[in-house]
C-alpha cells in the first residue's frame, strides 16, 4: 500500500510540474533493501527479565529520492517506506513489561509485552534548491557528530525536523538544522527528543522528560584533499548544549598510509537542566554525583595504519566531568558519534578512560574479494561510581562477505560478535551474536 500510493504521488506531481518535471523524474533513485536479522543476546548475570532476548525478522526499507524541477528554484520530495515483519519472538525472549509501543531488541511490544507480527511507516521529505544549496523538511536521517542515525537493528532510527545544506563555497559544506521528534528502530511512534537519565519508563512522569526542539549547525572544510575541518554545534533545549570539534587527515607512507581521526566535545547544562528545580522535576542527565546536570568534556583520538589488505587501528578516548556523554537517547537504540560506539557499549560514563585496539583484513588479498574481517578489543577504566572507579572491557568480532558475481551478486551476509564484561553498577555482562542478510535493488 505505501509503495503504491508513493507511485501515485510522484505520478500526479509530474503531471502537474508539467515541462519544468524533466529534472525531477531523470534524475530520480529508488531502490528497495531487504534485510533478514537475527540477534540473540544472552545477560549472563542480573535477575532482569529477559535474561536472553532472542528476535528473528525480515524487513523491507524502500528509499525514493527525486531529482529537482527545472528552473531557478527546483522541487523535489523524498520518501523512505519502512516494514518489518516478525519470524520469531516470544514472550520469553522479547518481553517488555509496562512499555507498550517501546519495544524489544527488534519489534514494538503490544499490550501483554509480547512482540508484535508486524509494523510499518511511511516518511515524506519534501526538498527545495537554490544554486548548492538544498532545504528539506519532513524525514530526516542525519550522519553528524552531533546527532547521528541509527541503523543496528532490522529497520534504521529516522528523525523529523527541518535541515538546510549548503555547498558555494569549493571545500565547505555548511549544515543546520532544528529536529522536533525522533522514531526508534522498533517503534512506529515519532516521539519528542531526550537524553538518558530521562528516557524511562513513559509511566514514570519524573524520568520520561522530553523535548521538541534540537538545534544544530556546522561544517566540513577540505584544507586539502587529505585534511578536513570540522566544527558543529548542538542543542537540545532545557537539557544540553554541545560543541565539537574534529580534524580527520590521511598520510600517504613510502611503506602504507596513516589515517588520523581526532575528536573533541564540550558539553554542559541548558535550560531546565540548569536548575535544581528543572532537574527534580526530571530533566536529568546519567552520571555520578553531578545531581543531573550536564557536565563533560569528552576527547578521543584514532589511529588506523593501512599496508595493503592489512589495516591495524589504536585509539584512545577519555570523558571528563561529571555526567557522562550527553547525546540524542530515546531509550529505543541510539548511537553516539565516539570512537567507542561498538557492538553492545559506548564506553561513555563520567570519568571512563578507554583504549582500543582493532585489526581489520580484506581477504581481496588472498583472492577472495567480498570477504572482510574485522575484531576490535576496548578497555575502560575509572569509571566514577559509588566506593570505588570501575572497569569493563569488550571484545568484537565481525565477518562479512558479499556475492561478487552470479545471480545472487550482490547478497551480503554478516555474522556479527561481541563480548561485554563490566562491573559498573547496572551494566550486566553480556554476550551476543547478529547474523544479518541483506540485499538492494536499483529500480530507478
Amino acid at each position: 500500500m505505501h509503495i503504491k500510493s508513493l507511485s501515485v504521488a510522484v505520478a500526479l506531481a509530474t503531471i502537474s510540474l508539467g515541462s519544468q518535471a524533466a529534472g525531477f523524474v531523470e534524475d530520480s533513485k529508488a531502490s528497495i533493501t531487504a534485510r533478514n536479522f537475527y540477534i540473540n543476546t544472552d545477560n549472563r548475570n542480573g535477575t532482569a527479565n529477559p535474561s536472553k532476548q532472542e528476535e528473528w525478522g525480515q524487513g523491507f526499507i524502500l528509499n525514493f529520492q527525486s531529482g529537482f524541477t527545472e528552473g531557478t528554484v527546483g522541487f523535489g520530495v523524498d520518501a523512505i517506506g519502512l516494514a518489518g515483519f516478525r519470524l520469531d519472538s516470544g514472550k520469553g525472549t522479547a518481553y517488555n513489561a509496562g512499555s507498550v509501543g517501546k519495544g524489544g531488541t527488534v519489534f514494538p511490544s503490544d499490550s501483554d509485552g509480547r512482540a508484535v507480527d508486524d509494523f510499518s511507516s511511511l516518511g515524506v521529505t519534501g526538498k527545495v534548491r537554490i544554486s548548492k544549496t538544498v532545504a528539506q523538511y519532513g524525514v530526516l536521517q542525519p550522519k553528524l557528530p552531533v546527532v547521528t542515525t541509527n541503523d543496528g537493528r532490522l529497520l534504521p532510527q529516522t528523525f523529523e525536523g527541518g535541515q538546510v545544506t549548503s555547498n558555494e563555497i569549493d571545500g565547505l559544506t555548511l549544515i543546520g538544522g532544528k529536529l522536533e521528534h525522533a522514531k526508534g528502530r522498533n517503534s512506529t511512534n515519532m516521539e519528542s527528543l531526550t537524553i538518558a537519565g530521562s528516557n524511562g519508563n513513559p509511566t514514570t512522569a519524573t524520568a520520561n522528560k522530553r523535548s521538541n526542539a534540537f538545534y544544530y549547525g556546522g561544517g566540513d572544510y577540505k584544507l586539502t584533499k587529505d585534511l578536513t575541518l570540522q566544527y558543529y554545534y548542538g542543542n537540545l533545549e532545557d537539557f544540553y548544549k554541545q560543541h565539537f570539534f574534529g580534524l580527520t587527515h590521511s598520510w600517504a607512507l613510502p611503506v602504507g598510509s596513516l589515517k588520523s581521526d581526532l575528536r573533541y566535545f564540550y558539553s554542559d547544562s541548558d535550560g531546565k537542566n540548569s536548575s535544581t528545580e528543572g532537574r527534580l522535576a526530571g530533566y536529568r542527565a546519567s552520571g555520578y554525583q553531578n545531581n543531573g546536570e550536564v557536565d563533560n568534556r569528552t576527547w578521543s583520538a584514532k589511529f588506523t595504519y593501512g599496508l595493503g589488505a592489512h589495516a591495524f587501528t589504536a585509539g584512545y578516548q577519555r570523558v571528563n566531568g561529571t555526567s557522562d556523554f550527553p547525546f540524542l537517547n530515546q531509550g529505543d537504540g541510539s548511537t553516539s558519534y565516539l570512537i567507542t560506539d561498538v557492538q553492545i557499549g559506548k564506553f561513555q560514563r563520567a570519568g571512563e578512560r578507554t583504549w582500543l585496539a582493532g585489526y581489520t583484513y580484506d581477504f581481496a588479498g588472498w583472492n577472495v574479494p567480498g570477504l572482510t574481517f574485522n575484531t576490535v578489543y576496548l578497555k575502560g577504566t575509572n569509571v566514577n561510581s559509588a566506593g570505588s572507579d570501575r572497569s569493563e572491557w569488550e571484545r568484537d568480532i565481525s565477518l562479512q562477505y558479499v556475492v561478487q558475481e552470479g545471480a545472487f551478486k550482490g547478497v551480503g551476509f554478516q555474522w556479527k560478535n561481541a563480548t561485554l564484561r563490566s562491573d559498573v553498577t547496572g551494566q550486566r555482562d553480556q554476550d551476543e551474536n547478529r547474523l544479518i542478510v541483506s540485499y538492494t535493488y536499483n529500480f530507478l
